[in-house]
């Protein structure tokens, strides 16, 4: 039934776009404007997004500001097929329900974000606001080739805003809102000659909470208080060398990340406390791109980084203030990369790209650091050590225009990597200590083969073959029993494209299917030889995870709109568990079962934060008025489908997270280089649970409202 519905939907969608632009009369608009042209940068060179074979979503700085989209938790609402589950300190960005198994140090993630080139922090310190930012790319589907490992459901590249030559220019930006709400943020870029310029930006943020928070709690949970600034320099002496680099550096102060529990809570926002709250996140990163230009036109890039965040955070471990249980870490974490990129012009029958990788990612608990208190002085857990990870790679793509119409595309990629546990667990007043030293290795080739077929100037079909890999680990750094290692899991996508442009380029189309099957797919739950702690583990059957995408992209002289959607389904393989909920009692091989009253065969069960429907729209009118001046309303709408948060699907214990639709409105008035701005998100104000993280249920953001000021120079 699910393919069925999924395939017809698909032709349903192919023929009303079709019938669009084949029945619709010639616009009476005789405006010029289209719309514009989007490019992707993810294959490490620049490339037209309607030709090129990916399933993406683009957003420039002015969608992200128009969709109300201003950290990595709102745009879900603004891509289809993209969730995200945000526990506060760590979050699982989901893509076709692929994205971070477990809020652990040690866990793969299966999505992976790029800041400028850069793979950013696994999981965590993800929280760093949008701001001066050029383009996002939304990239869905096992990248194998350009991100490799920890990309086998897709990859997110951020491309924040560049210096340039174009004289002394930039912007600053007020906004007030409800809550309490103060936003300050701006840019400016300087050149210092013809061939040096900077670009300085900075963002800060204050507001109140949320929540209405009772009990002897401590700290001052919901409330925030950030600051981010960013300092650009680029360096241009010729047409073949440029040299660009980045220092980015964030001080988020969150206040705490208040919680309900996931059964008998009447209210997201009004919540018992009795542990101390408080979160923090401070992170650097350095981004250092350079590009040289050979006479024969190949291209040789470096992409060099350092990032070192630190998060420290409290919270309630239970949600309530019937129970004194606190959770207590401060986590500092480092990356070194460095990537080396050669490419080959473009205006030639065959092109390529080579490349190689290496990463160093060290996780580090400080002594005295970890604690979880149940309660605190009586029975504690506690934990010190590091995760040192690493990752080498190479990589290349070759492309060969077989006709002028036809090309075949082939890349591969060998990956390497290790993750290591040197860490010590215990529970001081049982004088218990618990080793974690353990050590994983990984090594896996990927690749993708496709055909493109140009079938004219509008119309442009793909097919193709991707494989993906997300390398093995350890469970852990583990407070209970010693570290346990989980295999690698590999993924073969099957998808094809159609990419469209109609009425003279006034509308753009982009329609898609996918089938991927999983081997050893990783899962979390209840340990097989230990119902106290959570682990991954591998499924043993197949799992498949297939749907649809469609998105529009239109511009009719003062009127413009666009819309994405997703169907998709997801079978899980074979495989037993236990639900230590509810009674979990002796072993449960994952294989094997048998089935009892507590180890039950999962096999069939939909994957975890995967809806069967995303649906997002979006539209505005510019009205002229007079002395140049203009007024644009815009309104935008998103629905993400009822989804379950455990592979056990119970309702009453707070495994369903109801569905979601989010209306957010826009009135920008225009005049010469000033703008305000009055808007509103979630307009309806629709309580909703953004993530559940064992016993613990995180609310989505509340309607808010306020008004930008914004001067252009």
């Amino acid at each position: 039934m699910g393919h069925k519905i999924l395939l017809s939907t698909a032709s349903l969608v192919a023929l009303t776009w079709c019938g669009m632009a084949h029945a619709a009369p010639e616009a009476s608009d005789t405006s010029a404007a289209t719309v514009e042209e989007v490019v992707v940068t993810a294959e490490r060179r620049t490339t037209n997004l309607q030709t090129t074979p990916v399933s993406a979503t683009v957003l420039s700085g002015a969608d992200l500001e128009k969709k109300g989209v201003i950290n990595v938790e709102s745009l879900q609402f603004a891509a289809p097929n993209v969730t995200l589950q945000n526990y506060g300190q760590g979050n699982s960005f989901n893509i076709r329900g692929i994205g971070k198994t477990e809020t652990s140090s040690s866990s793969t993630v299966g999505v992976i974000t790029y800041r400028d080139g850069v793979a950013t922090f696994p999981g965590y310190l993800q929280n760093e606001p949008y701001y001066d930012i050029q383009s996002i790319e939304v990239l869905r589907g096992p990248q194998g080739t350009f991100a490799g490992q920890n990309a086998t459901g897709g990859a997110l590249f951020i491309t924040e805003t560049n210096p340039n030559f174009r004289g002394v220019n930039g912007y600053v930006e007020g906004q007030l809102g409800n809550y309490d709400e103060k936003r300050l943020q701006g840019a400016i870029n300087l050149p210092l000659s013809d061939t040096l310029s900077t670009r300085f930006a900075f963002n800060t943020e204050k507001r109140g909470s949320f929540y209405n928070i009772t009990g002897p709690y401590t700290g001052h949970p919901g409330q925030i208080s950030t600051y981010s600034a960013r300092g650009s320099v680029l360096w241009a002496p010729s047409d073949k060398f440029k040299a660009l680099l980045k220092v980015d550096y964030s001080h988020l102060d969150m206040g705490g990340y208040p919680t309900t529990t996931t059964v008998g809570y009447t209210s997201l926002f009004d919540i018992t406390s009795n542990a101390p709250q408080y979160a923090v996140d401070e992170q650097t990163r350095v981004v250092l791109n350079t590009s040289y230009v050979f006479d024969n036109g190949i291209t040789l890039k470096s992409i060099t980084g350092f990032q070192h965040g630190r998060t420290r955070e409290a919270i309630d471990g239970d949600g309530t203030a019937a129970v004194n249980t606190t959770l207590r870490d401060d986590a500092r974490e480092t990356i070194w990369s460095q990537e080396v990129n050669l490419i080959s012009p473009d205006n030639q029958a065959f092109t390529w790209v080579l490349g190689a990788y290496y990463q160093y990612d060290n996780t580090n608990f400080p002594p005295g650091k970890f604690d979880i208190g149940q309660p605190p002085g009586f029975f504690d857990i506690t934990l010190q050590g590091e995760n040192p990870k690493t990752t080498q790679a190479v990589f290349g793509q070759v492309g060969y225009q077989l006709t002028e119409q036809l090309q075949i595309q082939a890349g591969a990629r060998y990956s390497r990597s290790s993750s290591e546990n040197h860490a010590i667990s215990g529970i001081p007043q049982l004088h218990l200590v618990i080793p974690q030293n353990a050590t994983e290795e990984d090594d896996k080739v990927t690749g993708k083969v496709s055909l493109n077929y140009q079938l004219n100037p509008d119309h442009f079909l793909y097919a193709f073959v991707a494989t993906g890999h997300k390398a093995g680990g350890l469970n852990g750094v583990n407070v209970y029993i010693p570290a346990k290692l989980f295999k690698p899991e590999d993924v073969t996508d099957f998808e094809l494209g159609w990419k469209g442009n109609w009425m003279g380029g006034h509308l753009r189309t982009q329609l898609g299917g996918y089938y991927n099957v999983y081997k050893d797919f990783q899962v979390a739950v209840t340990d097989p030889d230990s119902t106290l702690v959570q682990s991954i583990v591998n499924v043993a059957g197949d799992t498949k995870i297939y749907g649809v995408e469609a998105s529009a992209q239109a511009v009719f002289g003062h009127f413009s709109f666009d819309a994405g959607l997703s169907l998709a389904d997801s079978k899980l393989g074979t495989f037993y568990a236990q639900d230590a909920r509810t009674g979990a009692a002796g072993v449960c091989p994952i294989a094997t079962g048998p089935t009892t009253a507590t180890c039950i065969n999962r096999v069939g069960n939909q994957q975890t934060y995967q809806p069967h429907f995303t649906f997002n729209a979006g539209a505005q009118y510019i009205f002229d008025l007079p002395n140049g001046a203009s007024l644009t309303p815009s309104i935008h709408y998103a629905h993400i489908d009822k989804a379950w948060a455990t592979l056990f699907e119970k309702p009453a214990l707070g495994d369903l997270l109801p569905a979601r639709d989010i209306v957010n409105v826009q009135m920008v008035y225009e005049t010469g280089t000033w703008k305000v701005t009055g808007y509103s998100t979630n307009l309806t104000d629709q309580e909703y649970t953004a993530a559940v993280n064992g016993t613990r249920r995180y609310a989505g953001a509340p309607m808010q409202y306020g008004v930008r000021l914004a001067k252009t120079f």
